[in-house]
């Protein structure tokens, strides 16, 4: 994990590892169809890697434009992601309810976090950091190119989500 003096959970409650929370953490990945091809075990063996953590409602969990090392699972509770737009209006994107990712795209690219999230209730969150996915990689590989496989099908999910959103009218065949 981050180091607790870097840590930008530092401000929320640390609940412990993901093996305190097994049962929990389980219960909203397994029935995910990004989660279909992982076994009972493979799924035991990312808990050893996530820390989880509990926040109030109104926790700012990641800031739009600051470095990120983590991508974090919602266990419980609801996180809201803004984006500020172009005319420097922030505007809401989505919610995020339990099974949910945030913060994926920064844990592979390293690059600043696209947007704010912040929890809109009490929200338990499992955080998985770049080092230790690094670790899964060398400790499981299997497991840690199973990994990788669902968040690279979780980003194209949602790219294209955004272009049927965001351009209809390529979809549509209209330009």
């Amino acid at each position: 994990m981050v180091s607790p003096a870097r840590n930008p959970l530092a401000g929320m409650a640390p609940l412990g590892p993901g093996t305190d929370y097994l049962e929990d953490i389980l219960a909203v990945l397994q029935p995910l169809a990004l989660f279909e091809g992982f076994s009972v075990a493979e799924n035991r063996q990312l808990c050893e890697y996530l820390e989880c953590y509990g926040s109030p409602g109104g926790s700012v969990i990641v800031h739009e434009g600051e470095p990120g090392t983590f991508m974090a699972i919602v266990v419980t509770g609801t996180v809201g992601v803004t984006k500020r737009g172009e005319d420097s209006e922030v505007r809401e994107v989505a919610q995020l309810g339990p099974g949910s990712f945030l913060g994926e795209m920064s844990l592979i690219d390293g690059k600043p976090r696209f947007a704010t999230c912040v929890t809109l209730q009490p929200s338990d969150l499992a955080v998985l950091s770049r080092d230790n996915l690094n670790r899964i990689l060398i400790d499981h590989p299997r497991l840690g190119q199973k990994l990788l496989l669902m968040l690279l099908r979780l980003m194209t999910a949602r790219l294209r989500e955004t272009t049927l959103r965001m351009l209809p009218q390529v979809v549509d065949g209209t330009v």
